[in-house]
């Protein structure tokens, strides 16, 4: 017996540092913008992946073999940005209900699960997501230096008779603020990472392996701080901002050469397809666009800076039939009210409208496939789906070249 026990010693003590050589440096992600970082896609809507073959196969990773959406097994994520104030943080385990609230999902979700996929490392996702937040002011990074009126707000201003020195002092106070509370959490989160990662091995360490952008959408209505917009070049300061904050990341993080994933805004879709109602700001999105993707080629992110455009995950089919949805709804409304129908016959119109102008299928995949309004993507598991995994796939060819 006493031989038996020495042996199995013998064993133990052998294969320990085998079996510690195996044991792989947590992979660290940070995952920042606004209410569309957020996620509000509804888990409700995850039924509708399922009804495209092309995104059905995306679908079976979301979901565990109960049919309920998966938790990974290697991914943790530490948010804050999604709970009753900017600061309280929600932990654990990868699963659906890290988004903008318990029942919804943002590009984290699909992220963590392609990211799994695709590398043999434990995975830490660092999110912070605050909604209405711009580039311009909130996320502005200190090589951007202050923020600066131009000309024609300050005239507006004067002209508005309102004070111009306490709206200066506003701005001040909010720019960088954003900026500066996530570059606090990663720190808070990277200090003591066992209070999030359980298993985490001090001994093994961590390495920060990439960070994914996925903002726009005040930058891109604010025709005050751009007001050149409609033309090419109008959003060039969101470029410098964001190159600066690039810069800025990597260097308070103290990680040169981060590999950096831009989610381009793509809301509507490739603005070629732009449906009627919003070939108005077709201009302004593409050229806002442009902008965005405009860091990836500079020569100094040559390699490690990608521009991912969300509007290829965007769903034509949800678009269309929205589009054609409240074109009825308008004109059974202006009719009902030339008619001078009371709100009872009102509704019973427009619910006989509806039913005789849009196709089963248009019903159908608005009901499974919708949860929130188009800037927020529809709330659309879909779309935001394959903006995570897009932004993984984006990150990992980045990632393999630093090796």
């Amino acid at each position: 017996m006493k031989h038996i026990i020495t042996l199995l010693t013998l064993c133990v003590l052998c294969c320990a540092p085998a079996y510690a050589a195996q044991k792989k440096r947590l992979k660290v992600f940070v995952l920042a913008g606004q209410s569309n970082m957020q996620g509000h896609a509804k888990v409700s809507t995850f039924e509708h992946i399922g009804m495209d073959p092309a995104t059905k196969p995306m679908l079976a990773d979301m979901l565990g073999a109960d049919g309920k959406p998966k938790a990974c097994e290697r991914v943790w994520i530490s948010s804050i940005g999604c709970g009753k104030d900017e600061r309280e943080e929600q932990t654990g385990r990868l699963t659906a209900g890290f988004g903008a609230s318990k029942e919804k999902i943002g590009p984290e979700f699909t992220f963590g699960i392609y990211m799994e996929k695709l590398t043999d490392s434990p995975i830490l996702l660092i999110k912070t997501s605050w909604g209405g937040r711009s580039l311009n002011t909130d996320f502005r990074s200190p090589s951007a230096g202050p923020y600066v009126f131009n000309a024609a707000q300050l005239a507006a201003y004067e002209k508005q008779g309102k004070d111009i020195a306490a709206i200066k002092a506003a701005k001040e106070k909010a720019t960088g603020a954003s900026y500066r509370l996530m570059i606090e959490h990663v720190k808070k989160v990277l200090a003591d990472i066992k209070r999030v990662v359980p298993d985490y091995d001090p001994a093994v360490g961590y390495e920060l392996a990439g960070f994914a952008w996925f903002q726009g959408w005040n930058d891109l209505v604010d025709n005050s701080t751009y007001p050149q917009r409609d033309k090419p070049g109008g959003y060039d300061a969101y470029s410098t901002a964001l190159a600066h904050f690039i810069r800025d990341v990597r260097r308070d993080l103290n990680a040169p050469n981060l590999p950096f994933a831009i989610a381009v805004l793509g809301v509507g879709g490739p603005t070629a397809d732009f449906v009627p109602s919003e070939q108005r700001y077709r201009a302004q999105h593409q050229n806002f666009r442009d902008a965005m993707a405009a860091p990836a080629s500079m020569p100094e992110f040559k390699g490690n800076v990608a521009a991912v455009l969300a509007e290829k995950y965007w769903d034509r089919e949800l678009s269309l039939a929205k589009e054609k949805e409240d074109g009825i709804k308008a004109r059974a409304k202006k009719q009902a009210k030339e008619a001078g129908l009371k709100p009872a016959e009102e509704k019973a119109a427009l619910e006989k409208a509806l039913a005789e102008g849009l196709t089963p299928r248009e019903r159908l995949v608005m009901e499974k496939g919708i949860s929130n309004f188009a800037f927020h993507y529809l709330g659309s598991a879909k779309i935001l789906g394959g903006v995570g995994k897009g932004l993984a796939e984006a990150l990992v060819p980045m990632m393999n070249a630093r090796r």
